[in-house]
């Protein structure tokens, strides 16, 4: 069968159900083969490749970014998205409440420290930047979805959720100094949000191994990398403030396998943010 190059209706609207069943079990803890959906969803399609569909699904995540939801990980968002495409995933959003109670539920979740993290394999690479322009949402839609469903938002008021982050970020610091040979620093962290409260600008009092302080920024989520995320205004001021000492620490996937990167310098300079709600979208 050869492959045509218009995505039906139909095409559309089961490639749309297929994500959002596999991000439903995603969100509640289930498991699902990714594999296993894409070649019983490739019977049904117009001759489509495997990279047809796994293209089309980067572009559902990249709705699904724009609504300010949560998507699975692996499928980094494509932003070059058409509007047929992100009014088959709104209009499947809005008619599964069963959706809604899922990202609740998994926003919502308490959080602990794990246990047994290698520390030598914590770190990685901060996401590379799309290059490519970001396909704006019509505003009629993203507006009036994402006024009800802001589960970014949720998940950052998740207080046990940032609180394990930032235990976890205080753990893997002294890790850090201490197999660099630098007990004495690793001695002198603090762990500031705790000690003097919230609103300095930062969580985290460490060290480089140098000796110079350097100012921690915790943000973490249980979902994707390339999740956004939102910073405070005298975050984003004292980042500024002290580019040099200030680093942006995000955790992702915390609670099935917590991975780290991180961003030096200002956080504009890493981001593009709303200079309203200061939701910032990594370039």
């Amino acid at each position: 069968m050869s492959r045509a190059s218009h995505w039906s209706d139909e095409e559309i609207a089961l490639t749309v159900a297929d994500y959002m069943k596999m991000l439903t079990l995603e969100l509640a803890g289930q498991r699902y083969n990714k594999s296993a959906h894409r070649r019983e969803l490739l019977k049904k399609l117009n001759g489509r490749s495997d990279g047809a569909v796994e293209r089309k699904r980067q572009n559902i995540s990249a709705i699904l970014r724009d609504l300010n939801c949560f998507w699975i990980p692996g499928y980094k968002p494509l932003s070059n998205y058409q509007e047929v495409l992100a009014a088959y995933v709104e209009d499947w959003i809005n008619s599964h409440s069963d959706f809604d109670h899922a990202s609740q539920a998994a926003v919502s979740q308490p959080a602990f420290v794990p246990s047994g993290v290698e520390y030598s394999s914590l770190v990685v690479q901060a996401p590379k930047p799309e290059n490519k322009i970001h396909k704006t949402y019509p505003p009629h839609t993203r507006n009036r979805v994402a006024s009800k469903r802001d589960y970014l938002a949720q998940e950052a008021r998740n207080a046990a959720l940032g609180e394990a982050g930032e235990l976890l970020t205080l753990e893997y610091e002294e890790y850090r100094l201490r197999s660099s040979g630098e007990k004495t620093l690793a001695n002198r962290i603090e762990h500031v949000s705790k000690s003097k409260g919230d609103g300095h600008g930062y969580d985290i009092l460490s060290f480089d191994t140098s000796g110079q302080e350097r100012f921690i920024e915790v943000k973490t989520t249980a979902f994707a990398k390339e999740t956004p995320f939102y910073a405070s205004r005298n975050e984003v001021e004292f980042s500024e403030e002290f580019p040099d000492q200030f680093h942006l620490y995000r955790l992702f996937e915390f609670r099935k396998s917590p991975k780290l990167f991180s961003l030096q310098g200002t956080i504009s300079n890493h981001c593009q943010m709303n200079p309203v709600s200061f939701l910032c979208r990594l370039r």
